[in-house]
């Protein structure tokens, strides 16, 4: 059954067009995920959903008496308020959202101090007091912009859980793709002012999506190929006479002024990175106190070349602390940071700082550098912003004119543009879109140096880092070898130990105990891909035919352009970049292999 319908709803803001007269029906116990690219229209969908806008056009009907909840991405409090005065405001003692169940979201959310005022918390605090207000209130519907931005990992597992347990509808525009691979079951797509609407889950959205471009574009070759028929039919020199010729006519005239599907403009992020010497980061013995409490103690490291590290922990243990030392922007109470000569650091902040919105959006980028070197060659900062989605028309425009998300991309491509070969970034998903993330990912694999990353988003981190950094204790990090997924099964796995420990098996404290030696010695108990691993094995023989594929065609167009000293030039060092991955990939080709029989070999 229906309880929200969205009919036939059009929205426009200036000349661009948001919404084209799109239909929808919400269905009782739907969980529902918004996606779509920064600027597209998720949050004010949710908006009119929620009543706070209308449509120019069209109408958005709601079943009698629906209480709808809603967290908005940047919420507004009253002054003076209390976080449980804040909380209850409005609820009803009759209601299951008594006080104490008030007190025992906040508390799951890591919101102690009932009676402090929300004035004195930090932006992440106080979105986790908006969201405990919204979860403690009565509704039907419940509506969340961005839910899971300052949540660590296990809150994000706590709120899984209760919107899988909660039976009313759910929406939300969320860039944490786990979060919605667990918790929905449909998937609203915006595209170029259209709404498509699918009854999956994230990972079987990506699946379907594929197939309905796939249609829309071979309905387009057909066309096409008809176009050009009817083309060759009008130019033997026909004439509108009959009936039937002028009905030709007409579809030839349709058909030329049909249109061709949009396709989502994606973000190409080439290597920007600069070439850094044998010495890079050493961490040496690094404390940091805050209050009396140890944030980071006595922690001994040094980053390898080209490593990719995840820090991850609860909130407020010293995540975003590590990073900032390693980056150089806070010094350690005790020890040192040492950077090889040719380290340049690029720091990427939680939140954007503060740009002159009346700059324009081209002069933002132009501040740190006119053109920017990649592996095709120098390109201009126009160019590059185009390739972050920045239209000639925007980069023109001054910067209040762009979206929360678009500040969050172009403060990213600053970031990127300024030439470094280790980045330092501290929660990048937040705020970005999933193209964009996926992009970001992309770029980071093939990213010449260093990536350390603070990050609670689970997919991220399965996707970029090799080694991962755990806050477990104050103060005190723990290291695990590969993503998210690998840290989990062996926190897992050391779990099991601890607790069969504690039932009295002494033959598995023995083997808990040695698992826990190794750990420290930086080498895991037992030989085992790594996520990252897992799929490089998948896809590597592929990979390696398609650059063996291409070189033998980059030979071939060098026989065909013997006399263009210009195109043989450029195709010839085309030739070498591809044959130097394929040595690459071989060489991984090797390892991998090695490391299956290796694995291979334990089970025997």
């Amino acid at each position: 059954m229906n309880i929200l319908n969205i009919e036939h709803v059009s929205k426009i803001y200036g000349e661009k067009t948001i919404f084209d007269d799109v239909s929808c029906g919400i269905h009782e116990g739907e969980k529902i995920g918004i996606i779509g690219i920064n600027g597209t229209g998720k949050s004010t969908l949710l908006n009119m959903l929620a009543g706070l806008e209308k449509p120019d056009e069209g109408q958005i009907i709601t079943q009698n008496g629906l209480r709808t909840a809603y967290l908005v991405q940047s919420p507004v409090f009253p002054a003076e308020a209390t976080v449980l005065s804040y909380v209850t405001e409005g609820n009803s003692k009759q209601d299951w959202n008594t006080e104490s169940e008030a007190k025992s979201i906040l508390n799951r959310l890591g919101i102690t101090d009932h009676d402090g005022r929300i004035e004195s918390l930090s932006g992440g605090q106080k979105k986790k007091v908006a969201l405990a207000k919204v979860l403690a209130s009565s509704f039907d519907v419940l509506l969340l912009d961005e839910p899971t931005n300052h949540l660590d990992s296990d809150m994000i597992g706590w709120l899984e859980e209760y919107l899988n347990r909660y039976k009313g509808v759910v929406i939300m525009v969320t860039h944490d793709r786990y979060f919605l691979d667990q918790v929905t079951n449909k998937i609203l797509e915006i595209d170029h002012g259209q709404l498509y609407s699918y009854d999956a889950n994230y990972s079987k959205f990506l699946e379907l999506k594929a197939i309905r471009e796939e249609m829309e574009m071979a309905s387009e070759r057909k066309r096409q190929s008809v176009l050009r028929m009817e083309l060759e039919w009008a130019k033997r020199g026909c004439r509108a006479r009959s009936t039937k010729q002028r009905a030709r006519l007409q579809r030839l005239e349709d058909l030329k002024n049909g249109t061709a599907p949009l396709q989502d403009s994606k973000v190409e992020m080439d290597s920007v990175g600069i070439r850094m010497g044998k010495k890079t980061m050493e961490l040496h013995h690094i404390s940091k106190s805050y209050g009396g409490r140890n944030v980071v103690d006595d922690f001994d490291y040094i980053v390898l070349k080209n490593q990719r590290l995840g820090i991850i922990g609860p909130n407020g243990c010293g995540k975003s602390t590590l990073l900032k030392i390693m980056a150089g922007i806070i010094e350690p109470d005790s020890g040192e940071v040492e950077l090889g000569e040719t380290i340049r650091i690029g720091y990427f902040a939680q939140e954007v700082p503060d740009m002159d919105t009346e700059q324009r959006v081209i002069d933002y980028i132009k501040e740190v550098a006119e053109y920017i070197p990649t592996k095709e060659g120098r390109i201009s900062a126009s160019q590059m912003l185009e390739r972050f989605l920045f239209t000639p028309d925007m980069q023109y425009a001054p910067v209040r004119k762009l979206s929360g998300g678009e500040k969050k991309r172009l403060y990213l491509l600053k970031v990127i543009c300024q030439g470094c070969n280790v980045l330092c970034l501290d929660e990048p998903g937040n705020d970005l879109d999933i193209p964009t993330l996926t992009i970001l990912e992309d770029f980071l694999d093939s990213f010449l140096g260093i990536v350390i990353t603070v990050s609670h988003d689970r997919y991220f981190l399965d996707n970029v880092v090799d080694r991962i950094f755990a806050f477990e204790g104050e103060g005190q990090l723990t290291q695990y070898e590969g993503g998210y997924t690998d840290y989990l099964e062996t926190r897992n796995e050391k779990n099991a130990a601890l607790e069969t420990q504690k039932n009295g098996t002494r033959g598995q404290e023995d083997k808990k105990k040695t698992k826990n030696k190794e750990w420290k010695q930086n080498a895991p108990a037992k030989l085992k891909f790594s996520y990252k691993e897992q799929k490089e094995f998948e896809t590597i023989d592929e990979t390696i035919g398609e650059l063996e594929k291409r070189i033998g065609e980059l030979e071939r167009e060098m026989l065909a352009n013997a006399t263009n000293s210009v195109k043989l030039s450029a195709v010839l060092e085309e030739k070498e970049q591809a044959e130097a991955q394929l040595e690459e990939k071989m060489e991984r080709w090797v390892y991998l292999n090695d490391l299956a029989e290796r694995i291979e070999a334990q089970k025997e």
